[in-house]
């Protein structure tokens, strides 16, 4: 199998330089507009129950409308990405992403708005996988992709800093309306930065199976559904959701086994390193979305914070989220993804300890804050790297698929933690804390002792093509 060496970009102008930095800024803004959406909305929770009379199951589904939705289509949306050019998927989820937030601002109810996020979730989809392949395709070179991943992640991880100090002043001054219209003045200016040529992505000819696809959506979905109405204890519709589920999944495997365009890269998944990457993935997302669903209802309902100093006290979490991302690039051009990846799960899993440890002790906000702050790092370190190894092993023309696949785990992770913390929080906030930090030491030890098998990470430094085999690192 051939690895990724994708061809030179098509130059947007004489500084072709210049053309692919603008675009990088556009694509990484509309990574940032998909963050903001998801974290903007978490220091709104109580302001949102109060205004649409919502249960805890009610807000679970404003959350996990998006993300369901989003990691259902994350795979058929990384194939159309190779198929119909990844720049034309793009630009067009990011124009019905800008739309949807647009209509979530007047959502008359909790129905229309759980719509409208799914909506969002969509747009979401075509955006993501899209993105990391058009990253692909204008830093061919290992080493300049492994920093243009970091830029991308700082401006994105922007978001995650921006979102709970933005959404905290725009629900003290509008209500929680107003998170959403923060998404339009953004999507309008991803369009206009990713215009040109510079973000040109050749068609493929790779086929794509759609009852295959369509399949692979309906196993996520109805997986996504049965947990989120179990954690809500709507166990007749968790049966049902389940029962869809355990239809689907035979359907998709007698599908996949005889596709000649299969949705999974069988190649690809069949390396240990990359299996236990995209379980990492779904630890990194488990951990920091349940965190930012529960502690908001920590600090305000217990702490008795307001949402503008609830969005303060995050400050810890998500400033690394921004700052950090670049000096991960650096590391990861130099010695490859393997250390910051095993770093940042190791501290994921001493900051949910922290965490939990606060809670069950009673401790006070400088404590929370060391907690909050491992956690942010951990992220910081883990995620660039996942996304520079997963994406510098793709092969040829299939970095939108595998962006898709590395995407859709992320999100069902982040949905886990939704439901699975969401509902721990019946037991109290801290088991649900120590359950994030124990699912991170879970995914640590395994992408720890995955075994050496021949697959591959991005070069370091500048010293190869485009991709060379997997040194041992000590």
């Amino acid at each position: 199998m051939s690895f990724l060496n994708s061809p030179a970009p098509v130059p947007a102008d004489p500084r072709p330089g210049r053309g692919r930095a603008r675009a990088l800024t556009g694509i990484s803004l509309g990574y940032f507009m998909v963050l903001l959406d998801m974290t903007v909305l978490t220091v709104a929770e109580p302001d949102l129950v109060s205004s649409l009379g919502t249960s805890m199951a009610g807000l679970q589904w404003a959350t996990a409308g998006y993300t369901v939705a989003f990691a259902a289509l994350l795979l058929s949306a990384g194939a159309a990405a190779d198929r119909f050019g990844a720049e034309r998927l793009f630009r067009a989820g990011i124009a019905v992403f800008t739309l949807a937030s647009l209509l979530s601002a007047f959502a008359p109810g909790l129905p229309a708005l759980v719509l409208l996020r799914a909506v969002s979730g969509v747009a979401a989809a075509a955006c993501v996988p899209a993105s990391m392949a058009m990253i692909a395709r204008l830093y061919p070179e290992p080493a300049a992709r492994a920093r243009a991943v970091s830029v991308w992640a700082a401006t994105s991880g922007a978001a995650v800093a921006a979102g709970p100090i933005a959404g905290g002043a725009l629900v003290v001054l509008a209500g929680w309306r107003s998170v959403f219209l923060v998404n339009v003045p953004i999507g309008l200016v991803v369009l206009v930065l990713t215009l040109g040529r510079a973000v040109a992505c050749p068609r493929g000819d790779r086929r794509i199976d759609w009852p295959a696809q369509l399949a692979a959506a309906a196993v996520l979905a109805l997986c996504t559904d049965a947990l989120i109405a179990a954690g809500s204890r709507a166990w007749v519709h968790a049966a049902w959701s389940l029962v869809g589920f355990g239809a689907s999944v035979p359907a998709f495997w007698c599908l996949e086994r005889r596709s000649q365009a299969p949705v999974l890269n069988r190649a690809l998944l069949g390396s240990a390193r990359v299996r236990a990457g995209l379980l990492a993935a779904a630890g990194v997302n488990f951990a920091l979305t349940g965190a930012l669903f529960v502690l908001p209802l920590l600090l305000q309902q217990e702490w008795h914070l307001d949402p503008l100093r609830t969005g303060l006290a995050f400050l810890p979490l998500t400033v690394p989220f921004a700052a950090n991302p670049p000096f991960t690039g650096r590391i990861v051009a130099r010695v490859g993804p393997r250390r910051p990846i095993l770093a940042g799960l190791a501290l994921l899993a001493a900051g949910g300890a922290v965490l939990a440890g606060v809670v069950f002790t009673g401790g006070s906000y400088p404590w929370l804050a060391v907690g909050l702050l491992m956690t942010g790092f951990g992220v910081s370190y883990a995620l660039p790297a996942l996304v520079a190894a997963l994406v510098g092993v793709a092969p040829a023309g299939t970095a939108g698929a595998v962006g898709g696949l590395l995407n859709a785990v992320r999100q069902i992770g982040a949905t886990l933690g939704v439901v699975v913390m969401g509902a721990a929080v019946a037991a109290g906030t801290g088991w649900a804390l120590l359950l994030s930090a124990a699912v991170c030491a879970v995914a640590w030890s395994v992408f720890a002792l995955a075994r050496r098998d021949g697959a591959v990470q991005t070069a370091a430094g500048g010293r190869g093509s485009a991709a060379v085999p997997m040194r041992a690192e000590r």
